[in-house]
């Protein structure tokens, strides 16, 4: 298995800049016709991001539509739900199970799957519903937070009072079975310091991987999330104990191990791959 650690968001008003974000290194690139675009430059994103995604880009490519409930959607989802080109819909402000159902259905093509979906939750209602938006639809494949909206709806002026949203959506999706959500954007682009630290206390509260709105935030992203070499040595020795004797047992540094802290080796291991 592999897992992505970066989602660089690019305009889809801007082809240019999505061209650019393509090649960035990025695993996954979200072009953007929402809160990126202008109200009078709308159609021309869904039209700009229809021709770019006609063919299958070098790398995932997921297109975050308008609200749900707004009058762009419908057209946004006609226009790039079914091209080749992209990998994931990303669903913004999402409040209930029944609106993932909708886009599901409606995207839908006859005979075969939805495409991959992943909600976005930015309110308190979203909060409040994030498990049963997690468990809507099997085309569900991700949860994560938008924190400049649900920092707007709390009214939460420091870091640290999202923390508990942080962690409902991180519960949310691992008790539905879908991966640890990536980290909301951290929105000063040239505080890479600031950003290194946030990660760092992202990762110890248990999302994988962040999303970003510059490339030059994608490196500072991946260290953050990537196993350090300790972190590795101490998960092989763990993994190549289980494969010599079955069941919990004591390593010779004192340290216990069951299937958990197997599987959390295993999932380093492969987090490490894949990076």
């Amino acid at each position: 298995m592999t897992f992505p650690l970066t989602w660089l968001y690019a305009p889809g008003d801007r082809p240019h800049v999505v061209a650019k974000a393509l090649g960035c290194g990025a695993d996954v690139v979200v072009i953007d016709l929402e809160d990126a675009v202008a109200p009078d430059r709308k159609e021309y994103a869904r039209a700009a991001t229809a021709e770019l995604l006609a063919d299958a880009p070098p790398v995932p490519v997921h297109v975050r539509i308008n609200a749900l409930d707004g009058p762009l959607a419908p057209a946004d989802l006609a226009a790039v739900a079914g091209l080749p080109g992209v990998s994931g819909l990303r669903l913004p402000k999402v409040t209930s199970p029944g609106q993932i159902t909708r886009i599901a259905e409606a995207t839908a093509p006859s005979g075969g799957g939805a495409p991959p979906l992943f909600a976005l939750v930015e309110t308190a209602l979203g909060i409040e519903h994030a498990h049963a938006v997690a468990c809507a639809h099997p085309a569900l494949r991700g949860i994560a937070l938008g924190e400049t909206d649900l920092r707007a709806d709390l009214g939460v002026r420091e870091d640290a009072g999202l923390d508990w949203c942080r962690s409902r959506v991180i519960v949310a999706a691992r008790a539905a079975g879908l991966p640890p959500p990536p980290q909301s954007v951290h929105p000063d682009t040239r505080d890479l310091e600031g950003l290194a630290a946030s990660c760092a206390r992202g990762r110890t509260l248990g999302f994988l991987g962040r999303a970003a709105i510059h490339p030059r935030q994608l490196p500072i992203i991946e260290r953050a999330y990537l196993p350090t070499q300790r972190e590795l040595e101490e998960a092989e020795t763990i993994v190549k104990a289980a494969a010599t004797e079955q069941g919990a047992q004591a390593l010779p540094d004192g340290r216990f191990i069951d299937a958990a802290v197997v599987a959390a080796a295993q999932r380093t291991l492969s987090l490490a791959r894949s990076g």
